[in-house]
């Protein structure tokens, strides 16, 4: 099987990572293939955070962990305690920014899988970023307003073994002639 099928075919979420951050060349990988990523009209309006400061990333888990719909346990970490954390933001004055940000997603996560590397896609960046704290960061990373959160990617060197996927549903392709 080609490798790029077999790699999209086998990537898995990680919500275990060892206590160990990668490599400065893993994520200059990861987050240059995330800049290939299709964009609608190749706009580019995603922009990708890079944090792996562990006390920027216990906070941000804290601020993730407030929107999560039902009560999770205080020691719950959204982040699994993964070392680096990617926030994926893009502009709203682009009709296709949540679908342009999901692809830039879509691209770090399988990125990651492909040089061996863990990754799990975390959601509430979009609430996170709708807030005023939120709005705040952005004015202080420059980043201009217009700008929402749409989702997070932790990354690190799994801690456990990939787990089995779920057996495709059987009406998951139609055709129509």
């Amino acid at each position: 099987m080609n490798k790029t099928i077999e790699d999209l075919k086998t990537r898995r979420s990680i919500r275990k990572f060892k206590d160990e951050q990668i490599t400065d060349e893993e994520l200059k990988i990861i987050l240059e293939t995330g800049t290939y990523a299709p964009t609608a009209r190749g706009l580019q309006s995603p922009k990708i955070v890079v944090i792996q400061n562990p006390e920027t990333i216990k906070e941000f888990s804290e601020w993730n962990r407030s929107y999560f719909p039902m009560e999770m346990p205080e020691d719950m970490d959204p982040f699994y305690g993964a070392k680096t954390l990617l926030i994926v933001l893009a502009d709203s004055e682009i009709p296709t920014y949540v679908e342009d940000g999901s692809s830039v997603l879509t691209v770090l996560v399988n990125a990651a899988h492909a040089i061996g590397v863990g990754s799990c896609w975390i959601h509430r960046a979009r609430e996170e970023f709708a807030s005023e704290k939120g709005k705040g960061l952005l004015k202080e990373c420059g980043i201009p307003e217009s700008y929402e959160g749409i989702g997070h990617v932790v990354l690190g060197y799994p801690d456990m073994e990939a787990p089995e996927p779920l057996p495709r549903k059987e009406d998951y392709i139609h055709y129509v002639d």
